[in-house]
């Protein structure tokens, strides 16, 4: 089955990824590609819509990303958001300047036609606004839908052409109406809605089928969700012909590598365990830069692996949780990327092993892979447990790695993760941590003074993990994790709460 496909041209936004994500979730396959792609490319992709994103430069700007203007020709229906929307004003015979001032976070929306993208939605509205120029004359055949108080053209509309452009993100939840906006401009697009998790989970058991006749396939499992619905994925399609290899690099949450022994083992999938811990902690021995402790144990983990493997002479793939965003990410479909952080998993194994890569989720993202490991009948327990760094516990010490370091962390942690169960806060926090920090603290026990480690605790809730704001405990469970921790864990004496919302912080501190 050949689903719909939606196009997304990037020109750079920081919200791109959620544009696809809204539409996928309303039913509809969405792909990203560069801003500049050309128009006969698109056509021989057959998108049945295309929406260009917004971005961070001016349309008048020397050398910023410009759409091929046959974009508008191709007979589908083109959304523009923001910078995608000026673009299309401009080449199309409109008018754009700069605005007096940036427009910027919620404005007020006054919809003075309630045609196209904005019918069925109030007359004034709240929206999400982030731009320093602004559309002053529609391009004939357009016209205009709605205002505010700094942008004179917010929305507009080519009835005849299905162009519809806005001045605004519909994407994000701070413009409330926005779901109700990408709805009109799939049914726009005349989509059937055929993109579901039990679509995709039979689309990728068939694809692994076929493309993988013969040979057995070597699995890296970490126990976090990617993995793991990978490894599902393959045993379903393939049977035994799956080798799934776990690396207990000995810097996972207290007793995590038995916890997911045992939620394999209820799948009748073996794993071979290995057992690397001495081997990490001596290779990270004095090292207590991020970026260093990450390429450690990167390389640590490619070389155990790689040791394991080829106990397999057989094996002819290696397969991957790869998901969508990584892609993206690492394509140049932005044109420049930043490397923000190194990931331990990527990189350098399938050409050592001379193995061909299989990356059944490379089309999705981490929500949809939540929802395919249900369709697969994975616990929900298990499928929607806060994500877990790639390194472990290795980013969540500040500074040198030791074992204790590492003990004393695990304990912390578990009761920080028990205390929120018993509260049933769970499902409403979106990722929870702890944090042990390379600073003492004068404290008393008792009739004795101490002078011991810091820890903090983070929680947050977010909806795509690009933006997210600091979980608001209730005041008496705070101050239960803090007193078990205190008394329950040597060496912490001091449990602080950390308030920073994302941005300006991560989520991770390293």
């Amino acid at each position: 089955m050949r689903h719909e496909v939606i196009l997304i041209l990037d020109f750079g936004s920081q919200y791109t990824q959620l544009i696809a994500r809204r539409l996928r979730e309303l039913g509809v396959k969405t792909i990203i590609d560069r801003g500049d792609l050309p128009a006969e490319e698109i056509r021989s992709s057959e998108p049945i819509a295309i929406v260009l994103s917004g971005g961070p430069a001016s349309v008048f700007e020397s050398g910023a990303l410009q759409v091929d203007p046959a974009v508008f020709d191709l007979g589908v229906p083109v959304l523009g958001i923001c910078y995608g929307m000026q673009l299309m004003a401009r080449d199309l015979g409109g008018t754009v300047e700069p605005s007096d001032r940036r427009e910027y976070g919620l404005a007020e929306l006054v919809v003075t036609d309630k045609a196209s993208i904005l019918e069925g939605t109030p007359q004034t509205q709240t929206v999400w606004m982030s731009h320093g120029d602004h559309v002053t004359r529609v391009p004939d055949g357009f016209k205009t839908l709605a205002r505010t108080s700094n942008s004179p053209v917010a929305a507009m509309v080519h009835p005849g052409r299905r162009l519809v452009a806005l001045q605004f993100h519909p994407e994000v939840r701070h413009t409330p109406n926005g779901t109700a906006m990408l709805e009109r401009f799939i049914e726009l697009a005349g989509a059937r809605g055929d993109w579901n998790p039990a679509a995709i989970r039979h689309e990728l058991v068939d694809e692994l089928r076929s493309s993988l006749p013969v040979g057995r396939v070597i699995c890296g499992v970490s126990g976090g969700v990617d993995s793991s619905v990978t490894t599902v994925l393959l045993r379903e399609a393939i049977g035994d012909r799956v080798l799934p290899i776990f690396v207990d690099t000995g810097l996972l949450r207290k007793d995590e590598g038995d916890i997911v022994m045992r939620s394999f083992a209820e799948f009748g999938i073996s794993l071979d365990r290995v057992d690397a811990g001495e081997r990490f902690f001596g290779a990270l021995a004095g090292a207590s830069d991020p970026e260093e402790k990450r390429r450690i144990i990167g390389r640590e983990f490619v070389e155990v692996f790689e040791a394991e493997a080829r106990r397999f002479p057989d094996a002819a793939y290696l397969a991957q949780g790869t998901l969508y965003p990584d892609v993206i990410e690492s394509s140049g479909v932005r044109g420049t990327a930043a490397v923000i952080k190194t990931h331990h998993n990527v990189g350098g194994l399938p050409a050592r092993l001379g193995l061909d890569l299989v990356e059944p989720l490379r089309d999705l993202f981490k929500d949809e892979v939540r929802r395919v490991g249900e369709e697969l009948g994975l616990p929900g327990d298990f499928v929607w447990r806060h994500p877990f760094p790639g390194p472990g516990l290795a980013v969540r010490i500040l500074g040198e790695i030791t074992r204790e370091k590492v003990a004393t962390l695990q304990e912390a942690d578990a009761i920080v993760i028990e205390e929120i169960r018993a509260d049933g806060l769970y499902d409403a926090i979106s990722q929870a941590l702890c944090v042990l920090l390379p600073v003492r603290s004068v404290g008393v026990m008792g009739d004795a003074r101490t002078y011991e480690q810091v820890m903090a605790i983070r929680a947050v809730t977010t909806t795509d993990f690009m933006t997210a704001d600091w979980f608001r405990f209730p005041p008496e469970t705070l101050d239960r994790i803090a007193r078990r921790v205190v008394n329950e864990v040597a060496g912490i004496n001091r449990v602080v709460y950390d308030v920073t919302s994302k941005p300006p912080g991560t989520i991770e501190w390293e």
